[in-house]
């Protein structure tokens, strides 16, 4: 069989050469002078080369029809159409030959100024290399070219424009949709995929999704495709996003169709070529084609010039090819005809070699697929691409997506959009009415094995408890409910089995290093040395780590404490208000008390006496006038209100407000060699011993355990993570508090495998849940439970003093009141002197009476008779209004 690969590689090379010279001289103007000679290497049995051969011959004609120039064409085929021929250069390699042969004879046998073509780079890097050794510029038609290939051949020239825009427009798409994950479909061996594929990741890193899987299919090969259908069916991902050659896709939909995943639920996109080719598929073909999305590069269709084209291409293509269903053009004939012009207007006067490429480069002008002129070797990339969907025969134009302007219905149009949603309803494979989520449940799913911490110290945030009817396990807890939350915001299915831990959490995360759990939920900080083994989710609790000690009053022995209620002007206004309230009484109630008489050092005192125990001794029966009735009974309402908020105010600075703690930093405790608390089996240990430098320490396994340790002052403070501090200082309100700094360590987090998809997935879902407010709720639910009685006297409310900005009402109250009896009072006094000379003559007069303790100034009916008959009526009648 050794000897049999060379025979047949010698047949096939003279029957390539042999063809080449007859397709030559089919196209060689026999009898008219020639100033230029050009060749193409095409696959005449594909549609691209089909269209590729007839738009380059109508060129070449349509160059000659300009003037008196002429072109002689000589095409070579780059694959051989016989099935067995094709197999047989299979396994000798001779498709390498062929191209290569196919060059060296246009080359040196026909001296052909220029090559076109190949379709594909994996061909061109062959011609190209020949061309390079002769300086014969090669003039690409493969769809992208390595930016290093035209350093490396300065003889290569890109005649297509670069389409690795179409892969942001396929993000965009996945993005409208709020589709996550896709699988990408590509053709193994094909080196163009090293170039779409980074570009495909980044657009869709980009919009925020990923590629999920990544599917390469071997060429010509249907039990392998069957078997990677059968994979991708497994998985849950239902968006496929294919780039294939167009014989391949054709094969891949036809086996996807047979085996049901061109039905709902699923999506599938396609790139150039396959879409541009979507016209020339079969029926076969294009019925199991339905509802996919096609991103097609954009021409213009519009002009004398297309249009003219256009008829003439259907007319030859179609009695060239009848076996080809649909004779329209497309962009790979558009791109052909704008080549194979470029080349023949530079290659008049006979140009060759370095000359020829620089004429070609300095190529300007509007082609059939727009502007042609060439930077660093290139034409511009693609900017605008057409959105499809296959629907029957044919397709359904839906819109365009342009560089930088994303989506539009027209080109040039007034309306952008930024989803493809805007653009009209799609139908997708399998006709359903809702829109495909991309995603669903696997036939056989992986299910995850979720580690969960055993033995808990703080239940509220993880509990594993056994079923009381059976030995079912049941898993509740803070971290449990905001697992299954974010789950749910997941947007696909998620399948996890809870299994239960007994160990310290460090041998916990180690458990998915080892591969026996796939993620580990619960109460576990993120610390440092745990990033060893595996990968943590955003903290969904506050980090820190706070140091809880007993608390002792701070105000019990100060000696001035009763005087903190009020603040000094309080204090100040109590005492003007009770002295002119007492002086009101004084002077209304003097004539009637004998108590209120003497001399004037005995009266003074008896004032301040009267402002001071008159609101506990003196009540409204021992008073005789209406007025200080009047004045009594708001004083008295003034001072009830006054006397009880003091009394409550002291009581409160007696108990919640004054409390601090026993020790105020980690440095006192240091200093002490007190033992200190901790929580088994998590880091705080090794925190405490290396970082603090305390080492005296003690583990505890429950809430009640701290506690009786503090109050038994076995222990002298207790160190516990931030969240966990939140929930022991809810039972204990009144005897803990937190003292001295938060050391910033910490925060829970769920974890997974070191580079897990899973993990930027699972933090986006828990973000949406914690902006939900979905987070809080779960946090102050778990709380109520362990509301502390005495929790609002705790809280802390600034300084205690009350000041007159609190009774000011009372205090004008009082005051008017008083007032207004003191002003009724003296407006009776004046009349009874009305025969007094003066109203001041008059008040001498009465508080020199005053001052005499022998003489009142409110007499007896016995002493009526001694005194003036003028002012006796007068006096009387005082007497009897007040």
């Amino acid at each position: 069989m050794s000897g049999f690969g060379p025979l047949f590689y010698f047949l096939i090379t003279v029957l390539v050469l042999r063809e080449g010279m007859a397709f030559g001289r089919a196209n060689k103007p026999e009898n008219e002078p020639r100033m230029g000679i050009i060749g193409a290497i095409i696959d005449n049995s594909s549609r691209i080369g089909k269209e590729e051969r007839v738009a380059i011959e109508m060129a070449v004609e349509d160059f000659h029809a300009t003037g008196n120039q002429r072109l002689a064409l000589h095409i070579r085929n780059s694959q051989r159409e016989d099935p067995l021929q094709a197999a047989l250069a299979a396994y000798i390699s001779n498709a390498i030959a062929l191209i290569k042969s196919a060059a060296r004879d246009l080359i040196d046998g026909q001296q052909v100024q220029a090559i076109l073509g190949p379709h594909t780079w994996e061909e061109t890097s062959l011609v190209v290399k020949v061309g390079s050794e002769t300086h014969t510029p090669i003039v690409s038609f493969a769809e992208a070219t390595p930016k290093w290939a035209t350093e490396l051949w300065p003889f290569l020239v890109q005649a297509s424009h670069d389409r690795l825009k179409q892969m942001e427009a396929i993000a965009d798409i996945v993005q409208s949709w709020e589709w996550h994950r896709v699988t990408v479909i590509y053709q193994d061996r094909d080196s163009l995929a090293n170039e779409v594929l980074p570009h495909l990741s980044y657009a869709l890193r980009q919009v925020g999704a990923e590629i999920g899987h990544l599917v390469a299919l071997q060429p010509f090969a249907s039990s392998s495709l069957i078997e990677e259908l059968e994979k991708i069916q497994k998985d849950q991902c239902r968006v496929f996003v294919v780039h294939l050659s167009v014989p391949l896709a054709a094969q891949l939909f036809e086996k996807a169709k047979e085996m049901k995943m061109m039905e709902k639920d699923y999506v599938w996109i396609t790139t150039d070529p396959i879409t541009s080719l979507v016209n020339s598929f079969n029926a076969s073909s294009i019925s199991s084609m339905q509802g996919i999305i096609g991103v097609k590069s954009y021409f213009p269709e519009s002009g004398n010039q297309f249009q003219d084209f256009y008829h003439r291409f259907c007319i030859r293509f179609r009695s060239e090819h009848p076996e080809e269903g649909n004779n329209e053009p497309g962009i790979f004939a558009v791109q052909a005809y704008d080549a194979a012009r470029a080349v023949a207007l530079a290659s008049t006067e006979g140009s060759k070699g370095r000359k020829l490429l620089a004429k070609l480069l300095r190529s300007d002008f509007h082609g059939l697929s727009g502007r042609i002129k060439f930077t660093d070797q290139n034409l511009a990339p693609q900017h605008v691409f057409q959105i499809i969907n296959v629907v029957g025969r044919s397709y359904r134009e839906l819109g365009y997506w342009s560089d930088g302007i994303r989506f539009s219905k027209t080109i040039g149009g007034a309306s952008n959009y930024p989803s493809m949603k805007d653009l009209g309803p799609v139908v997708w494979p399998g006709e359903p009415w809702y829109t495909p989520k991309g995603w669903t449940v696997p036939i056989q799913p992986t299910v995850l094995r979720i580690g969960v911490p055993n033995g808990s110290t703080f239940k509220e945030y993880v509990n594993v408890e056994k079923d009381p009817l059976g030995n079912n396990l049941s898993f509740t807890g803070l971290a449990i409910d905001l697992f299954k939350a974010t789950l749910e915001e997941l947007p696909y299915h998620l399948p996890y089995e809870l299994h239960p831990f007994k160990g310290t959490y460090d041998s916990l995360v180690e458990q998915i290093h080892l591969h026996n759990f796939d993620a580990v939920v619960g109460d576990v900080a993120i610390v440092s040395q745990r990033y060893e083994h595996a990968e943590f989710t955003h903290p969904y609790t506050e980090a820190g780590l706070v140091m809880i000690v007993p608390v002792m009053s701070k105000t019990c022995n100060k000696a001035w404490l009763f005087m903190r209620p009020f603040t000094k002007p309080m204090w100040a206004l109590i005492g003007a208000i009770n002295v002119y309230n007492g002086f009101v009484v004084w002077l209304i109630e003097r004539n009637h008390c004998s108590e209120l008489k003497g001399s004037v050092l005995n009266q003074i005192g008896s004032l301040i006496w009267l402002s001071f125990t008159t609101l506990f001794s003196l009540h409204g029966g021992k008073l005789h006038s209406n007025l200080s009735r009047m004045t009594m009974v708001v004083w008295l309402f003034m001072a009830l209100i006054i006397t009880q908020t003091y009394t409550a105010n002291l009581a409160s600075m007696l108990t919640v407000q004054q409390l601090e703690p026993t020790i105020t930093d980690v440095d006192a405790l240091r200093q002490s060699n007190a033992m200190v608390g901790y929580c088994k089996g998590s880091f705080v240990s090794a925190y405490l011993k290396e970082v603090l430098g305390i080492h005296n320490i003690k583990q505890f396994d429950s809430i009640e355990e701290y506690a009786e340790a503090l109050k038994s002052e076995v222990i002298a403070a207790a160190f516990l993570e931030a969240p966990l501090a939140k929930i022991f200082l809810r039972k204990y309100c009144k005897v803990f508090m937190e003292a001295g700094p938060t050391f910033k360590v910490g925060g829970f987090g769920f974890v997974f495998p070191r580079g897990s998809p899973l993990v930027p997935e699972v933090t986006e879902a828990m973000l949406k849940v914690t902006e939900s407010g979905k987070l809080r709720d779960l946090e102050n639910s778990m709380l109520a439970s362990l509301k502390c009685l005495d929790l609002d006297a705790q809280q802390d409310t600034g300084d205690p003093s009350l000041s007159p900005n609190s009774f000011w009402v009372l205090f004008v109250f009082t005051g008017g009141t008083s007032t207004t009896a003191l002003v009724v009072y003296t407006f009776f006094i004046h009349k009874s002197v009305a025969e007094c000379k003066t109203n001041w003559t008059i008040m001498l007069a009465a508080m020199k009476k005053w001052g005499n303790p022998n003489r009142r100034f409110s007499r007896r009916d016995s002493d009526i008779n001694a005194e003036s008959p003028a002012i006796a009526p007068n006096a009387s009648a005082l007497q009897a209004q007040v």
